[in-house]
């Protein structure tokens, strides 16, 4: 099942393909201003949870519209994640204002949400970088 009709942005297709080689990793997709995935997508082989099509379109467009959310940036600060601990997985967002794009992630409920942000992190900061740089 594939969500990506068309890889817009290499360098982040190959960082969540990075990521979904990890044992505990569902899905790492890039998701536009709008929730399009752009990039990524989920484990090679995996069948998703949700294997509705639609539902999952409208999952990561208000993943992606919670994230780049700035409403309350000046008072708390910027938002680095979202966390959500589910029945069956863990869903994290990690939003990338400069690019208006949202990292989401699908893990195994085991997973420790903190290494796994912080580990994020590390695969994804260069790239940030780069982009604050242009």
């Amino acid at each position: 099942m594939s969500l990506v009709s068309k890889i817009r942005y290499p360098t982040y297709d190959e960082k969540c393909k990075k990521l979904t080689m990890e044992k505990e990793i569902r899905f790492a997709g890039i998701l536009d201003e709008y929730g399009k995935l752009v990039a990524g997508g989920f484990k090679e082989g995996l069948l998703p949870l949700e294997d509705d099509k639609k539902k999952l379109s409208s999952f990561m467009e208000f993943i992606s519209q919670i994230s780049l959310r700035h409403e309350l940036d000046k008072e708390l600060g910027p938002i680095n994640y979202l966390a959500a601990r589910r029945d069956k997985i863990i869903l994290l967002s990690f939003p990338f204002p400069i690019a208006k794009m949202t990292l989401l992630i699908s893990a195994d409920r085991c997973l420790d949400i903190e290494g796994l942000a912080s580990h994020v992190v590390d695969v994804f900061s260069a790239e940030q970088a780069r982009l604050a740089e242009k």
